[in-house]
């Protein structure tokens, strides 16, 4: 007979700087007699093992009941520690994300370029995710879907732990219409509008996503050229699949690399504070039915891209003016 997964318990530690605290259960078959002896070893060779002996010397490792845990307390099997972890201090990004709407299920954020929609890798604290739960305090505040760091635009979050499931099922069933704005060199000859459909194939580690030529296309985009002017294009770009990089790489493709991609054509290493010349890619506007109160929604945000409107300006390395 198959037991039940043991369900956690609510966090004792509340967040800090809109993250949560790391949970770690004690498994039930660990040869150590110690809470400390348990955690030497599970961290040992990694960069977490220093911080953690600081952190459980400190007595910020704590158990369900709140209480501080100390390296010799007894190894309890199968119960739990929370603790925040160390995080490297993070320069702030100076643009904020804009809230557009909200109500008791749904928040639409307006999210500018240079900031990551939830906590990855180097960026944690400065999310569009942190700093809206610390802002709003809305500690259960979660992502219906995510938007690169480099793009700007909308993104969709659910208010309550009980609806984001929903509102994930739209993207993952393709009920969202969704519609960007991009400019990238007008390409002479070039037929538009025009579907592009390829394989994505995105391997971990490596920056760059590839097409896979003559395999069974996986990603399809609507391209569609609204202005063009002194050899640049505007163009409306409409997804249809949700692969990564998909709308940079089939731009890329047709011989029209986005403005400011550091990937594609080639991959570049931009220092994370260097503001200047945003990647011109901006999710324009979300279309959807919402599947909790029925609600037929459009959004639109209201940023705009900068190699459009001031050419000169972006082309000169002058970042958009900071958030007051």
């Amino acid at each position: 007979m198959r037991r039940r997964a043991q369900t956690p318990p609510a966090a004792p530690l509340p967040q800090l700087d809109g993250i949560d605290p790391v949970r770690l259960r004690l498994p039930a078959d660990s040869p150590h007699a110690t809470v400390g002896a348990f955690l030497e070893a599970h961290y040992a060779g990694t960069s977490g093992a220093a911080p953690m002996a600081r952190l459980l010397a400190a007595g910020r490792v704590v158990g369900a009941d709140g209480r501080p845990r100390r390296a010799q307390d007894p190894y309890a099997p199968g119960t739990f520690l929370w603790f925040h972890r160390e995080l490297p201090p993070e320069s702030p990004v100076p643009y904020a994300p804009r809230v557009l709407y909200r109500d008791a299920h749904l928040l639409v954020a307006d999210k500018p370029h240079f900031l990551a929609t939830t906590p990855r890798g180097s960026h944690v604290t400065q999310t569009a995710l942190a700093l809206l739960r610390h802002r709003l305090e809305l500690p259960a505040l979660s992502p219906a879907h995510r938007l690169d760091r480099l793009t700007a635009g909308l993104v969709m979050f659910s208010v309550r732990p009980e609806d984001r499931g929903a509102y994930q099922l739209l993207f993952q069933n393709r009920l969202v219409h969704k519609e960007y704005e991009a400019v990238a060199p007008l390409v002479p000859g070039l037929t538009l509008p025009r579907t592009v459909r390829s394989r994505i194939e995105k391997t971990r580690g490596v920056m760059a996503a590839a097409e896979v030529p003559g395999a069974e296309p996986n990603a399809e985009s609507r391209i569609e050229l609204l202005a063009h002017r002194g050899g640049l294009g505007h163009y409306r770009l409409t997804p249809h699949t949700g692969r990564t990089h998909q709308l940079r790489v089939h731009m890329n493709s047709l011989g029209a690399p986005i403005l400011g991609d550091p990937v594609y054509p080639e991959v570049a290493d931009p220092a994370p504070d260097d503001y200047r010349r945003p990647l011109q890619l901006l999710a324009r506007s979300l279309s959807f039915t919402d599947p909790v109160t029925g609600l037929a929604h459009r959004f639109e945000s209201t940023r705009a891209l900068g190699a459009w409107t001031d050419y000169d300006a972006w082309a000169a390395g002058i970042p958009p003016e900071p958030d007051a």
